[in-house]
């Protein structure tokens, strides 16, 4: 991690950066969207295009080839931008999940995973993390979605930053998740 000179670091991961910050009184929206336009003037040069929704609900900058994702917890928010579609989900490491959440948000597969783990609440926030950005990266939302994932709880995608599980995802022109 490296300081960028604004209220929090950033973790560089590839070509990309996942800017983040405390909330400090502020709500987790406006956090994200000042955090969003901190990232966007650093990285780019300049200031904040225009955003607009997408029709599923995903939104996009106007006339710029940067894509973003920003995504906040009660304390944190978090920003990232990339060349191609991309999703940011984050949760407190102090939250606790419901066992009774995990039947329903993971596969068989993954849930399998999160009982054998030796923290199987951070293995389902993991989880967690991994099923929201895949989403927020793709603008489909959760319809259906949660339980029919074959997802890690190590994978690598997820780091810790600040007290939080930290997911970036980003849709490459071949692959999906």
């Amino acid at each position: 991690m490296r300081n960028t000179g604004f209220s929090g670091p950033c973790l560089v991961r590839r070509e990309m950066q996942i800017y983040h910050t405390a909330l400090a009184g502020r709500s987790g929206h406006l956090a994200g969207r000042a955090l969003l336009a901190t990232a966007y003037e650093q990285a780019v040069g300049g200031e904040l295009p225009e955003i607009r929704i997408g029709d599923r609900g995903k939104p996009y900058f106007v006339d710029s080839p940067v894509e973003f994702s920003i995504t906040h917890t009660k304390r944190h928010a978090f920003c990232v931008l990339s060349h191609m579609p991309v999703g940011i989900d984050a949760e407190e490491l102090d939250r606790k999940i419901r066992p009774e959440l995990a039947k329903v948000i993971c596969s068989a597969q993954e849930l399998a995973r999160c009982q054998a783990a030796d923290d199987p609440n951070r293995a389902v926030l993991a989880l967690w993390v991994l099923k929201e950005a895949a989403v927020k990266c793709t603008g489909e939302g959760l319809q259906g979605y949660p339980n029919h994932t074959d997802f890690d709880p190590a994978d690598p995608r997820v780091v810790e930053m600040d007290g939080c599980l930290v997911a970036v995802i980003e849709q490459e022109a071949d692959h999906a998740f």
